[in-house]
């Protein structure tokens, strides 16, 4: 029985059976539904495990397959990390702090794997993408709510074997992927830089001061990793990024990706933003969450016409969210205050909101987007809010329906771009 080794004979004799009843496919395309019929995400994916492979080919499969070595593991539910990148994590899962906690008594490594479907609290292999990152831990921190805070930082990929809860804790066998040498690419590095330093220039990216220069790095596929990092792009395509080993290829899709991801905020909008993170700041909250966003999107003109298109009453609406910000968010306050930063939420709903903008075909993202990406996160007392005053997901999809005529967009299509991670 052929397995993923035979990948390439396999592309190949089912192009040569379309060819038969003249279907005719690329090479390339063959290998994506090859890779689909042995049941990974795509090409990128299936390489990487082949490289694993041929990594000592005088060594016999079975001796192969036991090397794998074990880590305790962090699934990740929103959130694609790369190597060399430092990440700060909170963790909530029983099964996650236990690994953690396995992992400070041992080598202090973690294995990183990105879940394919964040509202699964179990995830076996099936559950997690097939290329993690094997990260250090640097810094853990126990939290008022008995959460844990931890700090990480990427090391390299690996190829994730085996994922596992049953012992308690979080465990994955892994196998390191080789990127093979260096190859030399001065101009391809030169133009994605540039590129990037646009795209940062309008989304306000900073870039950790300790970081190098990203035109002094000479390793593509590094150069490919910090980009990829501070890049706004759903968890797939991220994760796909992070598949693909080849590092000339990967810095190639990253700087096609950065021409159509820079989609700027519309001036309204972009007040709205720094409105929310004002609001972070006086009462000197170390993170912006949607509900300071929310508080901002009431005075935001385009969310507002929503709002009063639903019959919401912004009043009331505002009054009740001061008295959260006020009441329930005291663990956020830090004494020496500083700028705050947004949440994971946070980031979610401006990543969403881009995602429907560039789908309508929109010159910029408005506060309308943002508004309709709120209602993904189901369970945050913004949505809650949004409920209270009778704005309706469907309510706010109908009115940028009827805002959008001759789009050729439905309102099941603005429903579906508003559910999409």
């Amino acid at each position: 029985m052929r397995d993923f080794r035979d990948s390439k004979a396999m592309a190949q004799t089912l192009r040569e059976s379309l060819t038969t009843k003249s279907i005719h496919i690329s090479h390339s395309e063959s290998l994506e539904l090859v890779s689909k019929m042995l049941g990974l995400t795509d090409w990128n994916t299936l390489s990487a495990l082949l490289q694993v492979e041929r990594r000592d080919p005088g060594i016999p499969a079975a001796e192969r397959s036991t090397a794998a070595a074990s880590y305790p593991a962090i699934p990740l539910r929103d959130l694609v990390p790369f190597p060399t990148a430092t990440y700060p994590l909170f963790v909530g899962r029983e099964k996650t702090m236990l690994a953690l906690k396995d992992a400070f008594e041992r080598q202090r490594e973690v294995v990183l794997a990105v879940q394919r479907d964040a509202a699964i609290d179990e995830p076996r292999l099936e559950n997690v993408y097939e290329i993690g990152v094997l990260a250090q831990l640097l810094e853990i921190e126990r939290l008022g709510d008995g959460t844990l805070k931890v700090l990480v930082q990427g090391r390299r990929r690996v190829v994730i074997r085996r994922f596992v809860g049953e012992t308690g804790a979080f465990h994955a066998d892994v196998a390191d992927v080789s990127e093979g040498p260096i190859p030399d690419a001065p101009e391809l590095i030169q133009k994605a830089v540039r590129r990037f330093e646009r795209y940062a220039a309008v989304r306000e990216v900073r870039v950790p001061q300790i970081w190098p220069h990203l035109d002094q790095i000479r390793d593509p596929g590094r150069v490919a990793d910090v980009i990829s990092t501070h890049v706004v792009l759903p968890i797939k395509d991220k994760q796909s990024l992070l598949a693909t080993l080849d590092p000339v290829m990967r810095l190639k899709r990253v700087d096609a990706l950065l021409d159509i991801s820079a989609l700027p905020r519309s001036p309204t909008l972009e007040a709205t933003w720094h409105r929310a993170l004002d609001y972070a700041n006086r009462r000197n909250h170390q993170y912006a969450t949607v509900e300071h966003l929310l508080l901002a999107l009431i005075d935001d003109a385009d969310a507002s016409a929503v709002m009063r298109g639903c019959k919401a009453d912004p009043g009331a609406m505002k009054a009740g969210l001061l008295s959260y910000l006020d009441n329930e968010l005291k663990d956020l306050v830090i004494e020496n205050g500083g700028d705050a930063k947004p949440t994971a939420a946070f980031a979610r709903v401006a990543q969403r909101a881009e995602l429907h903008a560039q789908q309508l075909g929109q010159p910029a993202v408005t506060g309308a987007n943002t508004l309709l990406a709120i209602f993904a996160e189901a369970r945050s007392p913004a949505a809650r809010a949004l409920g209270e005053q009778g704005v309706t997901l469907a309510g706010v999809a109908d009115f940028i329906v009827r805002g959008i005529k001759g789009h050729g967009l439905s309102l099941a299509s603005i429903l579906t771009l508003a559910t999409r991670t």
